[in-house]
């Protein structure tokens, strides 16, 4: 059996590396990049770096700086037209998974008609788009690694995953130190987030050996670091470990998949405007809870990896010490519920079969131990709420 692997052309990995992305830029071959990222970024100064040594290796850098949380195809269209004004031959998507997203969307719509949804999954997107480096600036999504984007269709809200090879970044710039500025609640939500990639890599239906090594690697660094980025977010060993991490976990899920509360989260985003990373942490332990009977062994695989059992616990008892710690995890991490977020049931409830629906359709359901019905993906739903 074999399975086919896909990973950016070119990653640089460290502190400073950000300094080092106009060689690494001109080193694809680029002459006009376009950076893609939003306003915080800019106004912060954060993205100085990064335009400074683009500009300093001599190309013809451009600026694009309206990004918005959760993308959508509307909020597409400024940045189609700030890449042609530019004439850019490659995007940096610099910030979190919705500047990166932004950018993937963004080369891929630059070369082909048509709107977003005639692209999201299950269709799989193997033709022409600009080169995208991405560099990430949270520990969480793993985006500059994977074949994937999420855009929300702004006439449905249907947060739409679009997957394929025309995603895949060529190159990747990992600099932990732009993320040791991210307050506790973005440092829990996006290393849950890449806990989940992790997890999710390992027992999903379409795991391989390759994708098995970093799943494992990544859970297991996970769990020795993401409480202590939380309560101290000036712990750079801890800051270096967990972005580490989340490029791992990213790779992982490439190329596996992810599965049923990846299928879920994406809804609850769309809908009610919940951050990914957050929305994953709402349903994680309810759907490993649900899920754990699928793929009893490979859940205490995770539970091991994650130092919560040992290898003389039988594979039963150290399932269900990984549900006990994701359930802990969420107490540590003050990870609200839909309802302490403000979100109301009548609200939840009228949502529920749409989202249900919609989790189906985007095939990661499909990948999960236990493949749910739409039934038992509403049940989960109402569970989580309170």
């Amino acid at each position: 059996m074999t399975f086919q692997i896909s990973l950016p052309r070119l990653m640089n990995v460290g502190a400073g590396a950000v300094r080092e992305l106009g060689t690494t830029v001109r080193d694809l071959g680029a002459q006009r990049p376009l950076v893609v990222t939003d306003a915080f970024m800019k106004e912060s100064g954060t993205v100085d770096a990064a335009l400074a040594s683009l500009r300093d290796a001599g190309l013809e850098t451009g600026l694009y700086a309206e990004c918005i949380p959760d993308p959508t195809t509307d909020s597409l269209q400024a940045g189609l037209a700030a890449v042609e004004e530019h004439r850019a031959d490659l995007l940096v998507g610099f910030g979190g998974g919705s500047s990166i997203d932004t950018a993937k969307a963004l080369g891929f719509l630059s070369q082909n008609s048509g709107p977003m949804r005639d692209y999201k999954a299950p269709r799989v997107n193997t033709g022409p788009a600009l080169p995208v480096v991405a560099v990430p600036t949270t520990a969480g999504t793993g985006s500059e690694a994977t074949q994937f984007t999420i855009i929300s269709d702004s006439e449905t809200d249907e947060k739409m995953l679009c997957t394929g090879p025309s995603f895949l970044p060529v190159g990747a710039v990992v600099d932990y130190e732009l993320t040791l500025s991210m307050p506790a609640r973005l440092s829990a939500d996006t290393g849950v987030d890449a806990l989940t990639h992790a997890i999710e890599a390992y027992v999903s239906r379409r795991a391989n050996p390759f994708s098995d090594g970093f799943a494992l690697a990544a859970m297991s660094t996970i769990g020795k670091n993401l409480r202590a980025v939380y309560a101290d977010g000036s712990d750079r060993a801890a800051r270096e470990a967990m972005m580490l991490a989340a490029t791992q976990a990213g790779i992982a899920f490439s190329n596996s998949s992810v599965a049923l509360v990846h299928g879920m989260s994406r809804p609850i985003g769309g809908h009610f405007h919940v951050a990914h990373g957050l929305a994953n942490a709402m349903l994680f332990p309810a759907v490993t809870e649900f899920s754990v009977r699928g793929a009893q062994a490979r859940y205490a695989d995770c539970a091991r990896a994650l130092g919560v059992a040992d290898a003389e616990d039988d594979d039963a008892a150290a399932a269900q010490a990984l549900v006990d710690e994701l359930k802990a995890l969420a107490r540590d991490l003050a990870v609200p519920t839909p309802e302490s977020r403000g979100i109301s049931r009548a609200d939840w409830e009228r949502a529920v079969p749409v989202m249900a629906e919609q989790a189906l359709a985007s095939g990661s359901p499909g990948n999960n131990p236990v493949v749910p019905t739409s039934a038992e993906i509403e049940e989960l739903y109402l569970k989580i709420y309170n």
